[in-house]
């Protein structure tokens, strides 16, 4: 029996809620026209879209630059759609050339399902695990046969792939080009073919592999998807993006304590920026918080433990959380250091203030030049002469080298010299 009119509003939140909650933090969609179209035809009729984004399973642990598609996924989910998780088992084979300048090295079958299976017991953290629609692109891949693979591969040429920026970036360079990585974006729009996607999302990276699912799609007579596209986010330094290889991520599954730590270490200026990306709240929820820090009726000491108690309650629980928020708490108060301590940017590219790495060892600061440039010291005679006086901590411990390991210190640390205090955001 189909549904009446008033039973299709009201299965769906009126276009202008949808938009407000889908658009927040999206870098581009492709076209917008289209997805208000689209939404405005699935409150008509009563009908989900169907929204997809896919993960190829090629590391075994997420951090939470890889959530941010995952989060979008849940806005959707939360406003009613059809959600697909697409792990990507038959082109993890292949390998996403994307941003890479050589060729990735070929995963077996069995380390793919294994990651697959991790992936799933993190995914869920954020997304529904009844209302979500998981599929592998081996499903279809898979059944393709030799004559299947010709013809999808007619409808691209070589030129249209090399205009892709990283393999035009490898031609140019006289870096080598497998032909196998010439057929993924053509298996991942092949993916958006056989889900009849709607809407699939991706990074800003993966705008030449989205917009095949569109071709694709248009070859095969189905409406074209719409293509979302999210930033990549900043790690904790706020400037390279969050990866584990160089030191500025925060796992999925890291502890609790560790998780709320990190997130209280992020400048006031990225905190927003993970607002966006990592939660929940709505863009117009962000806006009016940011007016509120704005006219100082919220410190923004304040938003940013909302902040990491809001992300860590999600990958924990409230109680998690809470005891997590307390710890940290305690900690700046048996240190005898302010929570809202004044930042100072200090550059690592200063000259005079690092010292080179010897034989492999850790690069290593210049403390009594860290001291002047944090405003704590008037010269580098000075803060030397405090130093030997046992006048200077460091993250609430006292010091009295001249030099002082970088990693060590670590990305937001506190200096203290007699009574005044800093927090020092490296550049």
């Amino acid at each position: 029996m189909p549904l009446s009119s008033s039973e299709h509003i009201s299965r769906f939140p009126s276009l202008e809620d949808q938009l407000d909650l889908i658009t927040k933090g999206a870098a581009e969609i492709v076209p917008l026209e289209a997805l208000k179209e689209r939404i405005s035809k699935s409150i008509a009729t009563g009908v989900p879209m169907r929204i997809k984004a896919g993960f190829d399973p090629t590391a075994p642990d997420l951090h939470l630059g890889h959530t941010v598609l995952l989060r979008k996924l849940k806005h959707f989910q939360d406003l009613g759609h059809t959600v697909i998780f697409l792990i990507g088992d038959a082109t993890a084979l292949i390998g996403d050339p994307t941003g890479r300048d050589v060729t990735r090295k070929a995963l077996t079958r069995e380390e793919i399902a294994a990651n697959a299976e991790t992936y799933k017991e993190q995914v869920f953290k954020i997304l529904d695990r009844e209302k979500t629609e998981v599929r592998y692109n081996s499903e279809w891949l898979d059944k393709l046969s030799y004559y299947d693979m010709v013809k999808l591969m007619a409808q691209f040429t070589l030129s249209q792939m090399l205009e892709r920026e990283h393999f035009h970036k490898r031609f140019n360079d006289e870096q080598p080009i497998a032909l196998h990585e010439l057929i993924y974006p053509i298996a991942q729009g092949y993916d958006s073919v056989a889900l009849e996607s709607d809407v699939e999302l991706g990074g800003t990276d993966q705008k030449f592999n989205l917009m095949r699912g569109r071709d694709l799609q248009k070859h095969f007579g189905q409406a074209q998807q719409i293509v979302l596209m999210m930033p990549i986010i900043e790690g904790l330094d706020g400037v390279q993006k969050m990866s584990k290889s160089l030191g500025n991520a925060i796992g999925v599954q890291e502890p609790v304590g560790e998780m709320y730590g990190k997130l209280m270490s992020i400048s006031d200026e990225l905190m927003w920026r993970y607002w966006t990306l990592l939660t929940d709240l709505r863009g117009s929820e962000i806006r009016a918080m940011q007016e509120q820090v704005g006219e100082g009726s919220l410190h923004p000491m304040q938003a940013k433990k909302n902040l990491a108690w809001t992300i860590t309650k999600g990958f924990h629980s409230a109680a998690d959380a809470d005891a997590a928020a307390e710890g940290w708490a305690k900690m700046f108060q048996q240190r005898g250091v302010s929570e809202d301590v004044p930042k100072v940017k200090v550059s690592l590219a200063e000259e005079g203030l690092m010292v080179a790495a010897v034989d492999g060892g850790a690069a290593e600061i210049r403390v009594p030049k860290l001291l002047v440039l944090a405003g704590l010291a008037s010269s580098a005679g000075e803060a030397t002469r405090k130093l030997a006086e046992n006048a200077v901590s460091l993250n609430g411990e006292k010091i009295s080298g001249r030099t002082y390991s970088r990693e060590a210190m670590g990305d937001s640390p506190i200096l203290r010299l007699g009574k005044k205090s800093v927090r020092v955001e490296w550049l």
